[in-house]
């Protein structure tokens, strides 16, 4: 769908467009509940979608060295695997979802 605008160089990475990702998720979200289904959604933040559309928030961590290893056989960057390895030391997705979620 690609709910991107750009690519950063340094990271690299796409750039997300986080209008186009939300409609596009809203719409998939009301067509489950129309449905009566059940979604799952997996993504590295949580801050941008609403607190609405979710009973559950679970947040996964991994231990350093083996997030590392896990990014270097990946092929990522050195920039983007220290931010990562560095997120995860810092708890930023938890403290995140903590905030995000009122728990």
């Amino acid at each position: 769908h690609k709910c991107y605008d750009g690519h950063d160089d340094t990271l690299d990475t796409h750039i997300l467009d986080e209008d186009k990702l939300l409609d596009l998720m809203e719409a998939i979200f009301q067509e489950c509940e129309d449905e009566n289904v059940g979604i799952v959604a997996d993504y590295h933040s949580c801050e941008l979608f609403p607190e609405r559309w979710f009973d559950l928030i679970m947040v996964l961590r991994a231990n350093t060295e083996v997030l590392y290893d896990r990014l270097t056989e990946r092929g990522y960057n050195e920039k983007k695997r220290s931010e990562n390895v560095e997120a995860e030391i810092m708890q930023v997705v938890l403290d995140e979802a903590k905030e995000a979620y009122d728990v």
